[in-house]
């Protein structure tokens, strides 16, 4: 705001001046370092010329080139939401660290590998009342990094399934020097797995296939430094054989058996008490004072006593 007066002070008329629109930009350094195994944190920082935007944005971060490399990261917040719900994280590996709103859309990679470097690119999209985005062109670099010497670490087992109702074990280490691999399990002994990758000379993957047996089965991995272990277990579940399932049902029938008789014993034990506490009635001959007692009852029978 200028204002201009005479040589007398008064004032002759204002000048308002509003301060420039923003422009699109994003601000990221030339690149980022970090050892393997360890965590980094890519920078990404913009503004844009819709003040005070509140719509539906999506926040995406690419590698390898812009606007046509794979995404890593997607996240979308709806309107209003300060929230980013994350829609895509490549292996699990990729977090945002920024707000969208605050115009950062800093992102944190875990877990680095040498297959992490390359170039990484930030994007913003807004598609809500105002359809805008835009995409750092240089991106931020994860340049290539030496995996520190040191002994052997485990970074991965499991067991997969196979074909025909089979199953695999995996094992992933890494090292420098690039660690050995041995397997060793059930009717296995010490088995030297075959190695099917070496990635950058320092990550070594294992593959023990068909296992047969079930129980425990540990991978090995050594180098000059130092050795690590990791085990798996694998137990299969069993359906019961023929033989089995018959003397299952053989065992059932003769239970019902053994019930039904139980029941037949008790009815018969309970029908024998109730016969032998029934009264037991017999004629009696009537006692009388009267000598002439023929002819007050000339033709009646004789009277029944009934005693327990």
């Amino acid at each position: 705001m200028r204002t201009k007066r005479d040589t007398t002070g008064n004032l002759l008329h204002t000048e308002g001046h509003s301060p420039p629109a923003q422009r699109w930009s994003m601000q990221v350094p030339s690149e980022v370092s970090a050892v393997a195994g360890d965590a980094a944190v890519l920078p990404c920082t913009f503004t844009h010329p819709h003040r005070h935007y509140d719509g539906p944005l999506t926040a995406i971060w690419r590698a390898g080139e812009p606007y046509a490399g794979p995404q890593v990261f997607r996240c979308a917040a709806a309107r209003g939401s300060e929230l980013c719900q994350t829609a895509l994280s490549l292996h699990g590996r990729f977090r945002l660290l920024g707000n969208p709103r605050h115009n950062d859309l800093s992102l944190r990679v875990e877990r680095l590998a040498l297959a992490d470097d390359g170039r990484y690119f930030c994007r913003i999209e807004f598609s809500g009342d105002v359809h805008d985005r835009y995409e750092s062109r240089h991106g931020v670099w994860l340049p290539p990094f030496p995996f520190p010497t040191g002994a052997p670490r485990i970074v991965n087992i499991s067991v997969l399934p196979s074909p025909a109702h089979a199953f695999r074990a995996l094992c992933t280490a890494e090292g420098e020097p690039p660690p050995a691999l041995a397997w060793s399990g059930p009717a296995l002994g010490n088995h030297s797995a075959a190695v099917l990758g070496q990635s950058h000379g320092y990550r070594v993957t294992a593959e023990l296939s068909a296992l047969t047996h079930d129980g425990r089965y540990t991978c090995t991995a050594t180098n000059s430094l130092g050795h690590a272990e990791a085990s798996v277990y694998l137990f299969r579940f069993r359906g019961a054989t023929r033989a089995s399932a018959i003397a299952l049902l053989l065992g059932a029938l003769g239970l019902k058996a053994l019930l039904l008789l139980g029941v037949l014993a008790l009815l018969v034990a309970s029908h024998w008490v109730v016969s032998s506490l029934s009264p037991v009635c017999r004629p009696q001959t009537q006692e009388s004072n009267y000598e002439n007692l023929s002819q007050m009852n000339p033709r009646g029978p004789p009277a029944a006593t009934c005693s327990p």
